[in-house]
């Protein structure tokens, strides 16, 4: 294919869907005393007009390289509300990765009577 057959932007979004990290997470200290099971849902926005012509990573966002990055970064640290967590991976994902705009949920699973309890946020370059 060439320019001529994708003249136009392609917004697209890419989904990485309940990625399980562990992380400390949690207002007492007791639940922060060791790392708990989360789920990571990211939804990254970004044109992949050039990735459809070129068919090469480098174009695109590696969802690879954002799911490992996120495996470790909880390693070391701890949060006090899932709602902080949830700005901060927002934030690194703006700051290293080539997205427009990414939207993340955070699930946690605290409470025996609730299947989970959940946060959203959408933040954008710029």
């Amino acid at each position: 294919m060439n320019d001529q057959n994708h003249p136009n932007p392609a917004p697209a979004t890419i989904s990485i869907v309940d990625l399980e990290v562990f992380y400390r997470v949690g207002v007492p200290d007791e639940e922060r005393a060791r790392p708990q099971r989360l789920l990571l849902t990211l939804d990254l926005e970004r044109d992949i007009a050039t990735a459809t012509r070129s068919d090469s990573i480098a174009d695109t966002v590696d969802y690879f390289a954002v799911c490992q990055r996120l495996s470790y970064f909880g390693t070391d640290r701890s949060w006090r509300l899932i709602e902080t967590l949830a700005a901060e991976i927002a934030d690194l994902v703006l700051a290293e990765f080539p997205t427009d705009r990414v939207r993340v949920e955070v699930k946690k699973f605290p409470i025996p009577e609730a299947r989970l309890v959940s946060v959203s946020l959408t933040r954008a370059r710029g």
